[in-house]
């Protein structure tokens, strides 16, 4: 008896993939969401090759995760740096969600390097509490256990003959 299976070509796991999946590119959403914007930032805090910067920055403003935005020093000539798109500042939930699956399976036996915390947006407010990702559904049910969460066709499936 053949199924249909969805085309795995037609997924988005494999295009956001295309764009994030090299390692030096999340780190590079993940300095930018920390304050990054120059060239030499990035290869400041990272120590990666200016090349390898050059090439996956390229990647991250065809992508329109990131764009260029003109500025000059006074005396100096005109350079670029990186800000991050609302696409970009997307990513957020996927960089915090990967640090705790780090922090949960391969964090050194003293803990974390890092925790984010919530930021108080005005006086009044003191959290500071560590963030965390949460699945939520539609209906706004949480705590969804691995069996309770399944993938369904949506409207862009394709499909093609399987075993």
């Amino acid at each position: 008896m053949r199924t249909q299976r969805i085309d795995p070509v037609n997924c988005s796991v494999a295009r956001a993939l295309a764009v994030v999946g090299e390692r030096w590119s999340l780190l590079i959403v993940r300095e930018a969401l920390d304050g990054a914007r120059r060239f030499g930032e990035f290869r400041a805090r990272l120590g990666i090759a200016s090349n390898l910067l050059s090439a996956r920055l390229d990647t991250l403003v065809a992508a329109g995760v990131m764009r260029r935005v003109p500025y000059r020093e006074p005396g100096d000539r005109q350079r670029l740096e990186y800000r991050l798109t609302d696409r970009g500042l997307d990513l957020r939930p996927t960089l915090v969600a990967l640090l705790e699956w780090g922090d949960k399976h391969l964090a050194d036996a003293q803990g974390p390097s890092v925790i984010v915390r919530h930021r108080p947006t005005d006086d009044r407010t003191t959290c500071g509490e560590p963030v965390r990702v949460t699945l939520e559904c539609a209906a706004g049910h949480t705590r969804l256990p691995p069996e309770a969460i399944y993938r369904a066709p949506g409207p862009g499936a394709r499909f093609r003959d399987g075993a």
